[in-house]
């Protein structure tokens, strides 16, 4: 008697486990019962079974929810790092189309000037000596 309810009550939890809100509450809300289920009919209908099923089972919802969360979490800073840097691009190109149409591309309208660093302590760091060229429109 008691698995015929209990069947058609998580299978309707899993229905609403796709609404972002629920989907924490079904989870915990599954686990622990049937966990509490579990430990009913190990225990062989002993209350502290029973307790301590629905409370394994709770623990196994957090940890998937957990494991969702995080794999969700990751899915969105990849996808956000991926926009990033499809508009760091776009921008990109969108400034050598625009130089090209100025006729700015070409590099005979600039000078190169070679700026000799030398060797010295910034905060603590050594730098080594190095040369840096700087470019000029004209």
């Amino acid at each position: 008697m008691k698995i015929r309810i209990t069947i058609p009550l998580l299978l309707f939890g899993f229905l609403l486990s796709g609404c972002a809100g629920t989907r924490r509450i079904v989870t915990d809300t599954a686990g622990a019962g049937l966990g509490a289920l579990v430990g009913n009919k190990l225990g062989k209908g002993k209350p502290l079974a029973s307790v301590a099923g629905a409370a394994a089972g709770l623990l196994a919802g957090e940890a998937l929810n957990y494991v969702t969360d995080a794999h969700t979490k990751a899915t969105y800073e990849e996808g956000f790092d991926k926009g990033r840097s499809d508009a760091a691009k776009q921008q990109y190109w969108i400034m050598v189309n625009h130089q090209k149409a100025a006729g700015l591309a070409g590099e005979e309208n600039f000078n190169f000037y070679e700026i000799p660093f030398p060797e010295q302590k910034v905060d603590g760091v050594l730098l080594n000596p190095t040369t840096k060229v700087l470019r000029i429109g004209e």
